[in-house]
C-alpha cells in the first residue's frame, strides 16, 4: 500500500453510513481497515437496492478496501478475541449509543487499558452527553436541530429534503477522520491514546459558519431566502427553456457585469450590487425570464468561454462524464477480486507522493476470519 496512513491500523464497528464513509476514506489513503459486524444482525447497505451482480452497491462502495471479520460482539468468547486484537490497532471506531460498548465490556476504558496509545472514536447523533445522549434520529433529524433547515430552502416550500446526507458525511464521516487524524499527530509527540467524540449534531451546527456567527454576535434570525447564499439574492438556481436548471453564483462586480452583458440586461448592473430586497426580487425575475427563453446546452455554449461564475445543474450521469470530474480521477473502476471491475467514486483528495488507492470492492461478510482469527 502507497497511501500516506499505509502504517495505521483501524477496527471498525460501524453500520450504515458515517462510520462506513470515515473508514472508507481512511482505507482508501493506505490505512489497513478491519471491518467487525455480527453474521446475524442486518446491515441495511448489505441488501439496499440496487444491486450489481448480487451485491448492494452501496455496500461495495462504503466497505471498499477493508477486511471483514464476522463477530457476535455478543457471543462467548468475542470480547476477548477483540481484547487480543486491539493490542495491534492504533484506531477503533464505533457508532453505537452511548453506553453500547461498554456494556459489551468493549468501551474506552476496557479497551484502553490494553492499548494506553489506542484512539478511539464514538459517532453518535447527539454526542456522549446531554439530555439527547440516548436518543435515535436520523440526517434529517440533525440538520433540522441544528438549525440548518430553518433557513434552507424556498418560502413558500419550506425546508428541502436534500439529496445528499450532509449530517451524516459532512458531519459524521469528515468530522471523525479529521478528529482521527489529529489525534493520531498527538499520539505522535505524546505517545498518548485518547477518545473522540463525535456529535452529528454539533458538527451540522457548525456547518452554519458565516450565517452562524452573524446570528450569533445579534444579527437577524436567518430564513429561507433572507441572505447572499440562500436565495436571498440573484445568487441562485434558473430555469431553462426545457426545464433544466442553470446555476448562477456571479456575485462579484465583475463577474455579475459579464452575466448581465451575455445576457442583454447591462442596465441592471448596479441592481446587481443592490442589498435592497425589492431590487434582488426584480433583478431575479428578469433573469429568469432570459433564461427561460433557450435550453440548457445552449446556456453551456453561451458561458463555456465566458468567467462568469454560470453552470449548469447536472445530473449524477452527467457529472461522471464531465470532463473536469474525468480529469481529476473521480469516476474509478474498482476491482472485484475475480478480474473484474465495478465503476465508483474515487477518493477526493489527491496526493503527489502517496496517492490514494481503492484496492477492492466491499467484500462479502467474514471473509478474512480466517485469516484475523488464524
Amino acid at each position: 500500500m502507497s497511501g500516506p496512513l499505509s502504517s495505521l491500523k483501524v477496527l471498525d464497528f460501524t453500520t450504515l453510513l458515517p462510520g462506513p464513509y470515515a473508514t472508507m476514506m481512511l482505507a482508501d489513503m493506505g490505512a489497513d481497515v478491519l471491518r467487525v459486524e455480527a453474521p446475524g444482525r442486518l446491515d441495511l447497505t448489505r441488501v439496499m437496492p440496487p444491486h450489481d451482480r448480487g451485491e448492494s452497491t452501496a455496500h461495495t462502495f462504503l466497505n471498499r478496501g477493508k477486511r471483514s471479520l464476522g463477530l457476535d460482539l455478543k457471543a462467548e468468547g468475542s470480547r476477548e478475541t477483540i481484547l487480543n486484537l486491539v493490542s495491534e490497532y492504533d484506531v477503533v471506531i464505533e457508532q453505537f449509543r452511548p453506553g453500547v460498548m461498554d456494556r459489551l465490556g468493549l468501551g474506552y476504558r476496557a479497551l484502553s487499558a490494553v492499548n494506553p496509545r489506542l484512539i478511539y472514536c464514538a459517532i453518535t447523533g447527539y454526542g456522549q452527553t446531554g439530555p439527547y445522549r440516548d436518543r435515535a434520529g436520523h440526517d434529517i433529524n440533525y440538520l433540522a436541530l441544528a438549525g440548518v433547515s430553518s433557513h434552507s430552502g424556498r418560502k413558500t416550500s419550506g425546508p428541502p429534503p436534500l439529496g445528499i446526507q450532509v449530517a451524516d458525511v459532512a458531519g459524521g464521516s469528515h468530522h471523525a477522520v479529521m478528529g482521527i487524524l489529529a489525534a493520531v499527530i498527538h499520539r505522535h509527540h505524546t505517545g498518548e491514546g485518547q477518545f473522540i467524540d463525535i456529535s452529528m449534531t454539533d458538527a451540522s451546527f457548525a456547518l452554519n459558519g458565516m450565517v452562524g456567527a452573524a446570528t450569533l454576535a445579534g444579527a437577524q434570525i436567518p430564513a429561507p431566502e433572507s441572505s447572499l447564499l440562500n436565495g436571498g439574492s440573484f445568487y441562485d438556481y434558473y430555469e431553462t427553456a426545457d426545464e433544466r436548471w442553470l446555476s448562477v453564483g456571479s456575485l462579484e462586480p465583475q463577474f455579475s457585469a459579464r452575466l448581465l452583458d451575455i445576457l442583454g440586461c447591462g442596465e441592471l448592473k448596479s441592481q446587481a450590487l443592490s442589498q435592497d430586497e425589492q431590487q434582488q426580487a426584480d433583478l431575479k425575475q428578469r433573469l429568469q425570464q432570459r433564461i427561460r427563453e433557450r435550453t440548457l446546452a445552449e446556456w453551456v455554449d453561451v458561458f463555456a468561454d465566458q468567467d462568469a461564475c454560470v453552470e449548469p445543474v447536472l445530473t449524477l450521469p452527467e457529472a461522471a462524464e464531465h470532463p473536469q470530474l474525468q480529469a481529476r480521477g473521480m469516476v474509478i473502476d474498482v476491482p472485484r477480486g475475480d478480474g473484474s471491475s465495478q465503476r465508483q467514486i474515487g477518493h477526493p483528495i489527491k496526493f503527489s507522493m502517496t496517492p490514494c488507492e481503492s484496492r477492492y470492492i466491499g467484500r462479502a461478510l467474514g471473509a478474512d476470519n480466517d485469516d484475523v482469527l488464524g
